[in-house]
């Protein structure tokens, strides 16, 4: 069996998952608990999927979670962050080296998944150097330098499910990652007070500027009508990039449709839930309540698996 906890002496987070030499299927399973432990909605969009891909989803999930926790996990360990980054980036090169030995759970998982489907060691390459990149930079100057980082922090993802159901072609890259930067900026938006406490700025130096709005104002939640139509701005071109995605919904195998369509729809709805508090995110962090999530998967799953809507 896996190690489920920290083991004694284990010198870091990485490690500390190492234990005895384990079979895909147990690494499998213990990637699944990892990804339930994490995230409550997970098991709600895997539902819709065919029982033999879960696992999979299951892997990449745990994956790109484990990956972004590094950060805290670093600080509790004593570790420099840079120093834990490149160490994982060493471990997750082993599951796609022939004959590399990956040790921790995860990537043991993710090497059986990589001989199963057409993943490349790229896409995970470039989330670890999102990660990187939070601890370089807290500022970015123009929305053209935000995009480049959603290419490293979101779109790798949504090429990694691509490929679990064999699509690798440009066409579907591009909509995919239209989708995905999408909802990393959505998440951005909704989170804006919540990144200035972590010491970042994701809104474009260059459009602050543009409208007047000055950075103190996020601490001191000062909104005005300089900042609403800087979120405006924000979220209608946010929402310009989800349409620009939807065309993937009917490009792919049904199973994928419903799972695309709430990735889109629950993006969407954050967009409208700061619309609803006319784009003041400096009062409170909008959310999308859970019967509303509800509803948006049982909106998809008759659009998609029924044909209603």
């Amino acid at each position: 069996m896996i190690a489920s906890a920290r083991t004694p002496g284990a010198a870091n987070p990485i490690e500390a998952a190492f234990g005895p030499a384990t079979t895909p299927h147990d690494a499998a399973r213990w990637c699944e608990r990892y990804a339930r432990r994490h995230n409550e909605n997970f098991t709600v969009v895997s539902r819709f999927l065919p029982a033999t891909l879960r696992p999979a989803m299951y892997t990449i999930y745990a994956f790109c979670r484990f990956t972004d926790d590094l950060g805290d996990e670093a600080g509790r360990a004593g570790t420099d962050r840079i120093d834990l980054l490149d160490a994982w980036e060493r471990e997750t090169n082993r599951a796609f080296a022939a004959g590399g030995s990956p040790r921790h759970p995860i990537t043991v998982a993710l090497a059986q998944v990589a001989r199963d489907a057409p993943l490349t060691p790229d896409a995970f390459r470039r989330l670890i150097e999102a990660n990187r990149i939070d601890q370089r930079q807290s500022r970015y100057q123009t929305f053209a330098d935000l995009l480049t980082y959603c290419d490293n922090s979101a779109n790798p993802v949504g090429e990694m499910v691509l490929a679990l159901f064999g699509y690798t072609d440009a066409q579907r890259l591009r909509f995919s990652n239209a989708t995905c930067t999408a909802l990393q900026l959505a998440n951005h938006w909704q989170d804006i007070a919540r990144d200035y406490q972590a010491g970042r700025i994701y809104l474009p130096l260059d459009d602050m500027a543009h409208f007047d709005v000055q950075e103190a104002q996020i601490p001191d939640k000062r909104f005005d009508v300089n900042f609403r139509a800087l979120m405006q701005f924000q979220v209608d071109r946010t929402e310009a990039l989800f349409r620009d995605g939807l065309p993937l919904i009917d490009m792919v195998d049904r199973p994928l449709r419903v799972d695309l369509q709430l990735f889109s729809d629950g993006g969407r709805a954050v967009l409208r839930a700061i619309e609803r508090q006319h784009y003041n995110i400096l009062r409170r962090r909008p959310t999308v309540s859970s019967p509303h999530k509800g509803y948006l998967a049982a909106r998809a799953l008759a659009r998609h698996r029924l044909g209603i809507g």
